[in-house]
């Protein structure tokens, strides 16, 4: 898959939970857990099927495969950085690799070449297996997997892999294609919504012939390709607001603040009376000491009980924005830290927060801006 832009892009969220195996030209390229997991499940499958021969050339072709997937996306990444969009980890999952970028280039002709250099990586490993080893692609079994069959192997599945990520639906590289080809033609917004209809279009009919073929791992795709084709749409729409808007249009105001004596009852008491999900906790003079998500209080009841004070469960030292920046400035503080942002005025106090809820809710309304 072409490296992820903004969205998915966080350390802390499901991504965070790998742990580094080394680094490769300033990017670290990390293992997620389920990975392992993944790995010991094949090893099993392998060794029931075919025995400890099989399970250990089967551990090797995986092993290969996803060194061909690492390969690929420090295809995507030599090609961003030529264009002077750096990468800071790439991340291995059972479905792949995601490389991560902080921003992504938006201009067609460069999307287009950061997309292609993916899939040419794989076409170009299965060139020199094919053409310079002489190896004929082939199929891999559990049953008879013997060291001979992981290069025939491996060159057929770098050919399956170069045509499945050009399949032009998110995030796969071909949907990123397709969005660089419309944009030729259109604005950037509507080259992104028509491509995501698509990929989503693509993604309906995987499912449709997942569920009538007995295939789940096909289900499992579309539901993956359908919802990233949405989420792209909208992180591309979100940016496209962004740029008319400044931080006081999206930021949470009249926010009602907790006292850093208050306890988490009491500012359970207040979530229950309110709408909000955050609270500010001042001190005597009102000046910010940090802010209380619903996360943060919902764990603090939990674990300390409704006597702790809300100070003791609050989060600190928060990002900061000035209130008439423009919002596409904030954007990078809130991708790279799931936690709100603290907004201030010119005189450097703070007048609200910026949160993922309320650009969510940027994006309902939309429409009516």
């Amino acid at each position: 898959m072409t490296g992820k832009s903004r969205q998915a892009a966080s350390e802390t969220g499901f991504l965070g939970h790998s742990f580094v195996l080394g680094t490769i030209a300033g990017t670290r390229v990390r293992l997620h857990w389920t990975f392992v997991v993944f790995l010991a499940w094949l090893g099993a499958a392998f060794l029931v099927a075919g025995g400890t021969g099989a399970a250990v050339s089967g551990l090797a072709l995986v092993i290969a495969v996803f060194a061909c997937v690492v390969a690929h996306e420090f295809g995507h990444i030599a090609m961003a950085r030529r264009f002077g969009f750096a990468s800071p980890d790439v991340t291995l999952l059972p479905i792949g690799g995601v490389a991560r970028f902080r921003t992504m280039p938006e201009r067609p002709g460069e999307e287009l070449a950061v997309a292609l250099a993916g899939p040419a990586v794989n076409v170009a490993i299965a060139g020199v297996l094919i053409g310079l080893l002489g190896v004929e692609p082939g199929s891999a079994t559990l049953e008879n997997l013997e060291p001979g069959d992981i290069l025939p192997a491996l060159a057929a599945i770098n050919l399956f892999l170069a045509l499945f990520n050009l399949v032009p639906a998110f995030p796969m590289d071909g949907g990123r294609v397709l969005r660089a080809l419309l944009a030729m033609r259109l604005d950037r917004e509507r080259a992104t919504r028509l491509a995501a209809r698509i990929g989503q279009a693509l993604a309906v009919g995987f499912g449709l012939l997942g569920l009538f073929g007995g295939n789940p791992i096909l289900v499992l795709i579309a539901l993956f390709v359908y919802f990233a084709a949405s989420a792209e749409a909208q992180d591309v729409q979100l940016h496209h607001l962004a740029r008319r808007m400044r931080v006081a249009d999206a930021m949470a105001g009249e926010l009602r603040p907790l006292s850093a004596r208050d306890t988490l009852a009491d500012a359970a008491r207040l979530m229950l009376s309110t709408e909000q999900r955050e609270f500010s906790v001042v001190d005597e003079a009102e000046g910010l000491l940090g802010v209380l998500t619903r996360e943060a209080l919902v764990r603090g009841l939990h674990t300390e009980g409704p006597d702790l004070p809300v100070e003791s469960a609050m989060l600190g030292e928060l990002a900061t924005v000035a209130a008439d920046s423009p919002l596409e400035d904030a954007l990078p503080l809130m991708e790279s830290d799931p936690r709100p942002v603290v907004v201030v005025d010119r005189a450097g106090r703070w007048t609200g927060l910026l949160t993922r809820e309320t650009l969510g809710e940027l994006l309902l309304l939309a429409p009516a801006r």
